[in-house]
């Protein structure tokens, strides 16, 4: 007999102000001297500053060492930052990469060896042995949802192939999500970020592995999301949109322990080949490889135009979210956002291999994603 494991453990403080939580919530832990991980764009802002200012009588420092699509190297910085500070914490403070980079800096603080030891699929991976230092998040785009995920994506300094280290012990002990935090982003970001969680959405609900519990986030997300990020990315301090966009952000990183699919298994090609944003990968890629999974399971693509508010059925879905992408300012091809065809091979490769690759509702290999990606250029 075969069984299914489900867990949704995160304790989330949600709402505009949650970043006040912070400090009386560390120091009721007994944790006196955290490591801010946060990136270069946000530590040059005056929001970190303020943040660090609410902490009160913390003693902080700060690693602001993560840039573009991190690598392994920026990791064991942080790391090393951690022990220079005799840290007792880590807050993770930024998007995606800052939170995944603050995962992984706390795992490599406490544990022997090179962060890519400790990548699932490494062969003789390492085993995770001591206790992780106490771990809070707060994201400052809507998007990836790392600050729910229990796992860490960073990039192999040389080739820059995107490498997971997945372990529930990641997880935040808790996430504050702060909408406010979002005000400031200029528009192509909150733009690609949101695709991002839509994408994280539609392909965890997509994917053919066992989860009805994810498959209801995944809806219910997509229904909030769908409705909010034209508004977003208009108008920027709209405090509902942000407060919706951050919640769909969420509700689609949990949901996508259920799995990924295509779309994610080329936008992590193209991060690794061509260095594009994660969340603009997605979206450059999405209605391309949704229009080719289509066939393979329509009912789910009209239950996704149900709830995404898409008069005309499951067909009318892909051609929405091409509308929706021309509204929040996202167009053209890949080879309008420097992707080159010569390039192709190369994508084609990491894409077939992409652990996201093998839970697409429609079976792909190396000669579909070479059509796909020369479709999308």
């Amino acid at each position: 007999m075969s069984f299914s494991r489900f867990a949704f453990p995160t304790p989330i403080h949600f709402g505009a102000g949650a970043r006040r939580l912070v400090g009386p919530h560390l120091l009721e832990r007994g944790c006196k001297r955290p490591l801010i991980v946060t990136d270069r764009a946000i530590a040059a802002l005056p929001l970190l500053a303020e943040f660090r200012a609410q902490l009160g009588e913390l003693d902080v420092a700060v690693f602001s060492g993560v840039a573009g699509n991190p690598t392994t190297t920026q990791v064991m910085d942080g790391a090393a930052a951690f022990k220079a500070h005799e840290a007792d914490a880590v807050i993770g403070f930024g998007g995606g990469a800052a939170l995944d980079v603050a995962k992984v800096v706390a795992l490599m603080a406490v544990h022997p060896g090179d962060v890519l030891e400790y990548v699932w699929d490494h062969p003789q991976v390492r085993p995770i042995t001591h206790e992780l230092p106490y771990f809070v998040a707060l994201p400052t785009t809507s998007g990836t949802g790392s600050e729910v995920g229990r796992s860490a994506v960073v990039s192999e300094p040389d080739t820059h192939v995107k490498r997971t280290v997945f372990d529930a012990r990641l997880l935040a002990r808790a996430v504050f999500a702060d909408p406010e935090l979002t005000y400031g982003l200029p528009a192509a970001v909150t733009a690609a970020t949101g695709m991002d969680a839509l994408t994280h959405n539609i392909e965890s609900y997509l994917s053919p592995a066992y989860h009805p519990l994810c498959d209801g986030i995944a809806l219910e997300g997509l229904r909030i999301g769908a409705r909010a990020l034209a508004t977003a990315v208009a108008e920027p301090a709209n405090a509902q949109a942000r407060a919706d966009m951050m919640m769909s952000s969420m509700m689609g990183a949990i949901a996508f322990q259920k799995d990924l699919g295509s779309v994610h298994a080329c936008a992590h090609a193209l991060g690794a080949v061509a260095d594009l944003h994660h969340g603009l990968a997605n979206a450059l890629m999405i209605d391309t490889v949704l229009a080719w999974n289509h066939e393979a399971v329509p009912q789910k693509f009209d239950e996704l135009a149900h709830v995404a508010g898409v008069s005309g059925g499951g067909f009318a879905f892909v051609p929405w979210l091409r509308h929706l992408k021309l509204q929040i300012g996202i167009s053209g091809g890949l080879a309008q956002h420097g992707v080159r065809r010569e390039q192709l091979p190369r994508l084609v490769e990491l894409a077939n291999k992409d652990f996201t690759s093998g839970t697409n509702p429609r079976p792909a290999g190396a000669a579909d994603y070479e059509r796909l990606f020369l479709q999308a250029l």
